[in-house]
């Protein structure tokens, strides 16, 4: 089944296929990667069996496609990339598939942790992906921050946090305010954190909901929306949030 995709993507990596295709490298394709993971989740979210299907079958095929571009460099092929990670699963299970009785998923984690510690790059915060949502990469540095020991020992000095941060904006120089407002969004990902709550997911809800509610505003306004004042719509809003409680 693989092997017939696996065609279908060197046919139109030949001199003979795809002008598109052939023009490709991993880094031209990789934004195409991360969006398929994206309408994978989005599938999910929907409980879209049939789109989870097709969009996984996106997704596979932005894997294939990386590999062709290194098989033809002579790197690593598709049974490659397969072995890689079928020793990295039997690896890190050794409770499964090796002699470790048990362990689960703490297990998991000490043997990542053993891993990074092999690599060059021996930090905490080494291999967490830079081209992660920026929410999600803020909580997973945090937590490898908290796995040694930096972090708050409960939920009251990253609440505070965010407070000294909204001070400082409110004082901040016109050329620094960007950067205050990345702390504050990082200490909001802490504080968020200390709940545990994810907070991808949770502004993923909250941009939802506010969709939701504008477009409900937006339709009791009518054609005559984008001309009432901002009281007016503020008070579509509130009666939009009433009718939704009720």
């Amino acid at each position: 089944m693989v092997d017939r995709l696996v065609a279908i993507m060197a046919r139109l990596r030949g001199p003979d296929g795809c002008e598109w295709d052939r023009a490709q490298d991993w880094a031209s394709i990789a934004p195409y990667t991360i969006e398929e993971a994206y309408e994978v989740a989005d599938a999910i979210d929907r409980g879209d069996v049939t789109d989870l299907k097709d969009e996984l079958g996106d997704l596979l095929l932005q894997v294939v496609f990386h590999a062709r571009i290194a098989e033809e460099a002579g790197a690593f092929a598709l049974p490659d990339v397969v072995d890689a990670i079928s020793d990295k699963m039997e690896r890190r299970h050794p409770h499964i598939f090796g002699d470790a009785a048990s362990g689960g998923h703490h297990l998991w984690e000490v043997i990542k942790a053993e891993e990074r510690a092999a690599k060059p790059d021996a930090s905490a915060l080494a291999g967490v992906a830079l081209n992660l949502p920026a929410l999600t990469r803020a909580e997973k540095i945090q937590k490898r921050a908290a796995r040694v020991g930096f972090d708050w020992p409960d939920v009251t000095g990253a609440r505070a946090k965010i407070d000294e941060e909204l001070e400082e904006i409110a004082t901040a120089a016109p050329e620094t305010l960007e950067e205050e407002v990345g702390d504050l969004l990082l200490a909001a990902v802490n504080f968020a954190r200390h709940l545990k709550i994810d907070p991808e997911a949770a502004l993923r809800t909250a941009t939802i909901k506010f969709e939701r509610r504008f477009r409900a505003i937006e339709a009791l306004g009518g054609d005559g929306f984008p001309a009432l004042d901002l009281d007016a719509k503020e008070a579509l809003w509130q009666q939009v949030k009433r009718e939704e409680r009720a």
